[in-house]
């Protein structure tokens, strides 16, 4: 099936499904990427979507499996959290067909400017893990917090890897233990929006499977140079992207 595609687009596809996974195998935003490159394909809006959702389960898993067997995934600590942005991810796909998405736009863009701009001005956060015993309500409000970022997901998507790992920043994990387990989840909500899109029947599987291969090679890469880099680098990957997800979703609300 794979083999069909036109040798250019295919090498297209190879090569930025690598850059995309490199990046997002540690903080998200590799659909910034990939996306663009799918709808240049020809594909439908709704089509490139769903396609990217494939493209992406793959490279998130393999990145879950990087920094799983590097120590730096918390599973027992997150494993309980994985039904929540799973089945967040779901009725957020399937709100799609009952509310325009961009009612959450604005919302999304006040959330991404604040992550930045905190992450930049609280300079030695995540540098390392503070084992923080959290009250029940904290523990409530963190958990209501990850569906609500898997709803996210499943409804619209971009800066979802910035949320996670935000979220886990908050409860005293550093930044890389923050990115593995903010991966393992954005792995749940990645499938959950892949099944529903394989229920619409909305994916081209040549190029998600194509797409996804490379991103195995990115996410291995990108995955093994964080963990050897360490939270110092995931910092400033985490605000590089966070701005440009800013810029561009803002680009695109305003035009």
């Amino acid at each position: 099936m794979i083999f069909h595609i036109d040798p250019s687009l295919l090498l297209t596809l190879i090569v930025f499904g690598f850059l995309a996974a490199f990046i997002d195998s540690v903080v998200g935003g590799g659909g910034l990427i990939t996306l663009p490159v799918l709808l240049f394909t020809g594909l439908s809006p709704a089509a490139a979507v769903a396609t990217n959702k494939l493209a992406g389960s793959i490279g998130s898993l393999t990145s879950t499996i990087m920094f799983y067997r590097s120590g730096k995934l918390d599973l027992k600590s997150v494993y309980k959290l994985f039904p929540l942005t799973f089945i967040g991810s779901i009725l957020g796909a399937w709100t799609v067909h009952l509310i325009d998405p961009t009612v959450l736009k604005p919302l999304m863009l006040v959330m991404l400017a604040a992550v930045a701009i905190y992450t930049i001005f609280k300079k030695d956060w995540g540098d390392t893990t503070t084992n923080k015993k959290l009250s029940v309500t904290r523990i409530t409000l963190f958990m209501l917090l990850i569906f609500g970022i898997g709803f996210y997901d499943g409804f619209i998507g971009p800066g979802t890897g910035s949320f996670l790992i935000f979220a886990f920043l908050m409860i005293g994990f550093d930044f890389l233990k923050a990115a593995g387990n903010a991966k393992f989840l954005n792995f749940g909500s990645n499938i959950a929006a892949l099944l529903m899109f394989m229920y619409l029947g909305q994916i081209h599987y040549a190029y998600g499977l194509a797409m996804g291969i490379a991103q195995i090679a990115g996410a291995i890469c990108g995955s093994k140079f964080a963990i050897k880099k360490g939270s110092g680098y995931v910092r400033i990957l985490f605000i590089t992207v966070t701005f440009i997800l800013l810029a561009k979703n803002t680009f695109d609300y305003l035009h």
